[in-house]
């Protein structure tokens, strides 16, 4: 009885993970940052350029005007809220959002020496908060949305004046006045729920949260980020700076496209191999082909000493060989996976 329960309890502190990752690493061989890491990059040089003509628009997207949309007299009653400072300062939401999760993807591989996880990690997470802020900026400018505060920021001293026609006429600052038309979507909450929303599924993945063993301090671990995203986007609110509705949108916005983007580079985290990037098991799909082809291709030289005359025969046979040894390279891999616990 007692042997049964250590063995359960190592099961619990000594991740399937771990084990089937070591057994990979074996075939596969160290593909570190030093040994790999220039030749993932170049693979993804397009990637890349991508991600930096994403920063060029958003630049612009925050430069250019937004809608000034028409704001009359009996529409200031939902919008007189005072006009307070960010709880969450604008500078910290990179920190939370990028830097922190990039941390966590370093030390992850520290632990595993898995350039393709890393590389892969970093790049789906950049994709995640830099699409959703392409798509937040250009709702915002689209929308011109006024703020809960927008009564104080076009009318600083408190005295209203509106046109001929009804629409207000501000005399408050220009940029003030032009941030307070920009309350639909909430860029805070979107940018939160699009990094700590990745960094969610990137830890439920590693974690195999959904392994069927019901550990739910897993779940704890990967509800944290969410929490965080979440009481972010309330203090929104509590800040005056945006309606509840543009809360609720911005984070359904960048939950949405963290799981997009994830999705693109990792296995679903209820998937068996959701502990690791797509890359990582068709860099070990390959490795194990050439195993297979060279192993074969002796066999066939072997064949073709002992059978004199008969070298069609042996070519042939030598073809089969690589075939079936690319069949039974990729059902090893299925194997493999369906013994790391999978779904029940």
């Amino acid at each position: 009885m007692s042997e049964i329960t250590a063995s359960n309890s190592q099961s619990i502190h000594l991740p399937l993970i771990e084990r089937k990752h070591e057994e990979y690493k074996k075939e596969l061989g160290m593909h570190t940052a030093a040994s790999h890491g220039v030749t993932v990059a170049r693979t993804h040089m397009h990637d890349w350029l991508i991600l930096a003509l994403l920063v060029v628009i958003e630049v612009i997207l925050n430069v250019i005007h937004p809608f000034y949309r028409f704001v009359g007299k009996d529409m200031m009653v939902d919008l007189k809220y005072p006009l307070k400072s960010n709880t969450v300062p604008v500078w910290a939401v990179p920190i939370y959002a990028i830097i922190i999760p990039m941390v966590i993807f370093i030390i992850v591989y520290f632990r595993r020496r898995d350039i393709y996880d890393l590389h892969h990690s970093m790049l789906g997470l950049l994709f995640s908060v830099l699409v959703t802020a392409v798509i937040t900026d250009s709702i915002k400018n689209a929308v011109g949305r006024p703020r809960p505060d927008f009564f104080w920021r076009c009318f600083p001293d408190g005295m209203d004046v509106y046109d001929q026609l009804g629409n207000v006429v501000c005399h408050g600052d220009k940029n003030v006045i032009k941030e307070g038309h920009k309350s639909f979507p909430s860029g805070h909450t979107a940018w939160s729920f699009a990094g700590l929303g990745f960094l969610s599924l990137y830890l439920s993945g590693k974690l195999k949260a959904f392994d069927c063993r019901g550990h739910i301090a897993k779940l704890c671990i990967i509800f944290l980020p969410l929490l965080v995203a979440s009481l972010v986007g309330i203090s929104r609110v509590d800040d005056y700076w945006h309606h509840w509705q543009d809360v609720f949108a911005g984070g359904v916005l960048g939950l949405t496209v963290s799981a997009f983007c994830y999705l693109q580079f990792f296995p679903p985290p209820y998937h068996p191999q959701g502990w690791g990037p797509y890359a990582y098991f068709r860099a070990l799909e390959e490795a194990r082909e050439g195993t297979s082809g060279a192993t074969n291709l002796g066999n066939a030289e072997g064949t073709a000493e002992n059978v004199l005359g008969n070298e069609e025969a042996v070519e042939d046979k030598g073809v089969m060989g690589l075939q079936l040894a690319t069949n039974d390279s990729s059902s090893r891999i299925i194997e493999d996976d369906e013994e790391c616990g999978g779904r029940c």
